[in-house]
């Protein structure tokens, strides 16, 4: 289908004249830190204890090595160096504790007779405490969403299927709501020389080694209210519950093989999930500059889909983060990914996703999506394989209300197309729109 390629590019043209700019940038409203030539010589350089005394962020090393903090970003997944994090921190003891929270209350339109519309509350609430050792660092997170109390359905999103509402029937043309308990892991890193250091990362649940990271935690996609259609390609699984993962870092290079349950979470949101840790990722990154992260990612996923107990999936992924400084306080970023996915039936479903964030100053932010996916469950249940695509434009007005808290005003519009045979249904290609407000501490 022509509109495969029509949203993604479309996309890339509206951010391409951002490319000419400054080389750093970074994320959660901050402006990136700027690095010298001699602290970029040096960003793999070994912590000590007192390196993060006083509160010094930009001191400390990342979770998983001796890289630069603003490398991590959702489960072990990484994204440019330059990124900053947010979050408020404070030190107890031998211990670094920082929180942050991020609530939109959204107003959802979809057009047709397979569109609502519908209020609700997304978004998360995060706290981590890390310890640091001579050698090592020990890492404790738990992750919170508000999403089971918007009800079993979810919101309507067309063209998104996945997941259940009732444990019976398909979720179709709406986003499920994640899990009250979207992550409880904890993390060993142990350095084994001046650049390098194996790591342990467990979580019930957790994000194991797939995909970029999720899409509330990408840069260019995180001042959005708006779930991917791509995402049962992308990271369906960074909500598993029960990973383990083993991984070796090395400079700019990463490795690491998880272990985890492949059954998607079921419709009881509110509860932790226990099964076989009976799946296996494989995932290879590099980040060859502070500007840009690359990740290709393997996946043999048992039984993930509860009304399909028997069809298992191998997935494979690709992508690429780049992100910059337009000046002090503007960055810009981007994602580009592809995924494939080939069911135990044979069916073979591929997804095409481009998103970009431009972020020209500290009340601002404008950020869009263009993306193309293969379906089968549109229609009748994994039923025959159609091309839709969608593109949504949007932006953020921020209001500083102190040091750590911020109130946006935002919107955004789609404009999705369907396959000739979902027409009829859909009523033409439908149009949608968002209206949002966020609350934003950290």
């Amino acid at each position: 289908m022509k509109l495969r390629y029509a949203a993604p590019a479309a996309l890339f043209l509206m951010a391409s004249p951002a490319l000419a700019q400054d080389p750093h940038a970074g994320h959660e409203g901050h402006a990136p830190a700027q690095q010298t030539d001699s602290e970029h010589q040096h960003r793999t350089a070994p912590q000590t204890q007192d390196d993060h005394a006083g509160h010094d962020m930009s001191a400390m090393t990342g979770a998983y090595g001796p890289y630069p903090m603003g490398r991590d970003a959702s489960g072990t997944a990484w994204q440019p160096d330059v990124s900053s994090h947010g979050g408020v921190h404070a030190q107890a003891d031998e211990w670094m504790l920082m929180g942050h929270v991020l609530l939109n209350g959204v107003y959802a339109w979809q057009e047709g007779p397979r569109g609502d519309e519908k209020r609700f509350v997304a978004g998360m609430i995060m706290g981590a405490a890390r310890r640091d050792f001579s050698a090592g660092a020990l890492n404790l997170r738990a992750m919170l969403s508000p999403d089971p109390f918007m009800g079993a359905s979810g919101y309507p999103l067309l063209l998104a299927a996945g997941e259940t509402a009732n444990g019976v029937d398909p979720l179709v043309d709406r986003q499920h709501p994640h899990d009250l308990f979207m992550e409880l892991s904890a993390s060993y890193a142990h350095r084994i020389g001046p650049d390098s250091s194996v790591f342990i990362y467990g979580g019930l649940p957790g994000e194991p080694a797939f995909g970029p990271p999720a899409f509330m935690h990408r840069m260019a996609a995180m001042d959005s209210p708006e779930a991917p259609i791509t995402h049962h390609w992308f990271d369906s699984t960074h909500i598993t519950f029960g990973v383990v993962t083993l991984g070796y870092v090395r400079g700019d290079w990463k490795f690491e093989a998880s272990q985890f349950r492949g059954r998607e979470p079921d419709e009881e949101r509110y509860d932790i999930e226990t099964g076989e840790l009976d799946s296996t990722a494989l995932r290879l990154s590099w980040n060859p500059t502070d500007n840009l992260s690359l990740q290709t990612s393997w996946a043999d996923v048992e039984s993930p889909e509860a009304l399909h107990p028997d069809d298992d999936e191998e997935r494979w992924s690709a992508s690429g983060i780049y992100t910059r400084a337009l000046g002090d306080a503007a960055w810009w970023s981007t994602t580009l990914a592809y995924s494939n996915k080939e069911r135990s039936d044979g069916v073979s479903l591929e997804a095409w996703l481009a998103e970009a964030a431009l972020h020209p100053n500290d009340r601002w932010t404008f950020f869009a999506r263009g993306e193309a996916i293969e379906t089968d469950e549109l229609g009748a249940h994994h039923g025959p394989v159609e091309d839709v695509a969608r593109l949504s434009l949007g932006a953020i007005r921020d209001f500083r209300i102190n040091e750590h808290a911020v109130f946006g005003v935002g919107a955004l519009a789609q404009q999705h197309w369907v396959s000739d045979a979902l027409e009829p249904s859909y009523d033409g290609d439908p149009q949608g729109a968002m209206a949002f407000v966020r609350l934003k501490i950290g």
